[in-house]
């Protein structure tokens, strides 16, 4: 008897510090983006890129490609990118650290380094947000050329 209500005493604690964890983390994002955590899935941040891929055509190796992707939120709540990450070390992204609120615009730059590539390229860029769907891919192909 006394094992099953030390079991149950562990488990109930287990589960409130889980519980108030949680609680402070919906808080502190609360605080900083000055909405509530839960959103309904209609109401999410919703991304619409003018364009997500980029043809930069023929270069030759060693130049450097700049895009910069525009795009909108067309949301009911703002907008939050958590991270862009690129498919190789070549090819850095930056974006918006504010949040983007509903109705605005902003900007994604992704420079792309064709530094010891060759031929037919295709670099995805990978942005985490909290919009629906989180994450959107964006692509710079093209064609590096040997420098003769």
């Amino acid at each position: 008897m006394r094992r099953i209500f030390a079991i149950a005493l562990v488990a109930i604690a287990f589960t409130a510090c889980k519980q108030s964890a949680s609680k402070k983390v919906e808080e502190k994002a609360a605080a900083v983006t000055g909405t509530t955590p839960a959103v309904l899935a209609e109401d999410a941040p919703k991304v619409k890129f003018e364009k997500e891929i980029y043809d930069f055509g023929a270069i030759k190796q060693g130049e450097k490609v700049h895009f910069e992707f525009k795009f909108k939120n067309n949301g009911k709540t703002p907008l939050i990118i958590t991270d862009a990450t690129a498919t190789c070390g070549c090819t850095k992204p930056e974006y918006p650290e504010a949040p983007v609120k509903p109705g605005e615009e902003g900007v994604i730059k992704v420079t792309f380094d064709s530094t010891g590539k060759m031929g037919m390229q295709d670099k995805v860029v990978t942005i985490t947000s909290n919009a629906n769907p989180e994450a959107a891919k964006l692509h710079l192909v093209g064609e590096v050329k040997e420098v003769k």
